[in-house]
């Protein structure tokens, strides 16, 4: 049986310090949450994913590492620019094409395909991120996250109704695990456990806080 995939995306958040305590009441919690069926994927800032292995690895806990973006080159000189293959040291997985990577930093989808054949070169596996059910996604992707601009960071998440419908339409074209992220807290998210074709969940806000993180497992 596939596991249900829940991806912590800290965004722009967190020093060393708070990434430390995060860690350490997940691990002290981890004993209440039942993750037989559920895969859990952490998504940090790059500075944090050293230490974030570290944690994770004194405290063996099931829980894998993910960047939030790669370099659409590889290593060399390219001044600011952190590429698949140092990623792949802390790494397994990694986000490409966010909706706040496609609006604040304009990447094209050539861009994105370019960072989709980086990470398919150094053996990252990829969530990628699509905004509707009419871009398109490159062949190779691990995962697609369905992230509609309405939902994003606006408490409003989309309708299961509509987000069925997308998958659907996705499936058609796509063979692999769709995912949904927008605005999912756990409050809401037994309203999208019964879309027979979500495999998981892509979450932002309520992933800042331990608690607010260990809730949402529980629920889902």
């Amino acid at each position: 049986m596939d596991k249900k995939i829940i991806i912590a995306n800290w965004k722009s958040n967190k020093n060393t310090a708070q990434a430390e305590e995060f860690i350490r009441l997940f691990s002290e919690n981890i004993n209440r949450l039942n993750l037989d069926n559920k895969q859990i994927i952490l998504a940090p800032s790059y500075s944090l994913l050293y230490t974030c292995k570290t944690l994770i690895d004194k405290y063996n806990l099931p829980v894998s590492l993910c960047a939030q973006d790669v370099s659409s080159f590889p290593e060399g000189a390219y001044t600011g620019a952190v590429n698949a293959k140092q990623i792949k040291e802390f790494a397994d997985y990694t986000i490409i094409g966010h909706s706040e990577r496609r609006d604040y930093f304009s990447e094209s989808d050539d861009v994105l395909f370019k960072k989709v054949n980086e990470a398919k070169d150094n053996d990252l596996k990829i969530i990628y991120c699509i905004q509707n059910e009419n871009q398109k996604i490159p062949s190779g992707v691990a995962m697609v996250a369905f992230e509609p601009p309405t939902a994003i960071g606006t408490n409003n998440p989309d309708d299961p109704k509509h987000i069925e419908e997308v998958f659907s339409q996705v499936s058609k074209s796509y063979s692999g695990k769709i995912l949904y992220g927008g605005s999912i807290k756990a409050d809401n998210v037994r309203n999208y456990i019964h879309i027979a074709s979500c495999s998981g969940l892509l979450v932002g806000g309520a992933s800042l806080e331990a608690d607010s993180f260990i809730d949402l497992i529980k629920e889902w």
